[in-house]
């Protein structure tokens, strides 16, 4: 079976070149899932009733999060029954929403998805590694296709939640820098891995904003309101195959593709 992985989806660029590619690559790629992270969609920033419903309308199966999760309070009035819109599952165990999911495709194969939330450099939260085994433990009962978000700052904790799970789930990909990394490959117990999927949005900026405004805050060490950028709007993420009987990562392929407004090529 082919996993489709998309990177963090940001603003409504991110949305839109989303809608427009998401069904041709589902018919190239022979997509039988298909799982996002949506925690920068509502302008950059968090996620709306909305804009998730907008997202699971284009037939994206689960949309994982992370940092920004709470940036827009009306996530709120749905992070409770929307069952395909994942929360880090590292959060306290009070927390509205879920942190994992088992999930069904067309053909009724069953799909784990577990969302985590790296330590290093980020908030203070519980143990990425331990609640990933709390987590695997209860979904291989039923599946044991599952595919981990490991939403980090630091390359080194991503890579490590790697070899942690090589061999228990078929595929730990990160997400939150929004720069896609070339470290993609199959880890010898049958993981596909990858650093970061990197961005869906305008890359005719600094990962998602305006340039002038980020190089201003930068030079000018003063507060500076950031805005979505437009220009060059592409989608990245990767494209993950499975063995279906032995539920491990044949391969795992990097994508980079710009929309018929940017001359229709993949990159």
């Amino acid at each position: 079976m082919n996993i489709l992985l998309i990177g963090d989806i940001t603003g409504r660029p991110g949305r839109e070149i989303a809608a427009e590619l998401l069904p041709k690559l589902k018919r190239s790629e022979k997509i039988d899932f298909t799982i996002a992270n949506a925690e920068n969609v509502a302008g950059g920033s968090g996620i709306t009733p909305d804009t998730c419903e907008e997202l699971l309308d284009l037939g994206i199966d689960v949309l994982t999060s992370g940092d920004h999760i709470w940036k827009q309070k009306q996530v709120l009035d749905i992070i409770d029954t929307e069952e395909r819109l994942l929360r880090p599952a590292n959060y306290p165990e009070n927390t509205p929403g879920s942190g994992s999911g088992i999930f069904k495709t067309e053909k009724g194969i069953l799909v784990g998805v577990i969302n985590l939330l790296g330590r290093v450099f980020m908030q203070p939260i519980d143990c990425p590694f331990r609640c990933a085994m709390r987590h695997i433990e209860k979904i291989s009962k039923q599946t044991e296709i599952i595919l981990v978000d490991m939403h980090a700052e630091a390359t080194s904790e991503k890579v490590a939640m790697g070899w942690y799970l090589n061999g228990l789930v078929s595929c730990v990909f990160g997400t939150h820098t929004h720069v896609q990394t070339a470290d993609e490959r199959v880890l010898p117990k049958g993981t596909a891995y990858i650093s970061d999927l990197g961005m869906t949005g305008p890359f005719d900026s600094v990962i998602g904003r305006k340039k002038e405004q980020i190089l201003e805050r930068f030079l000018s060490c003063m507060p500076v309101r950031f805005q979505m950028a437009k220009g060059d709007v592409r989608l990245n993420g990767a494209v993950v195959t499975i063995d279906e009987k032995t539920q491990k990562a044949v391969s795992i392929r990097r994508i980079q593709s710009r929309g018929m407004k940017w001359q229709g090529t993949s990159i």
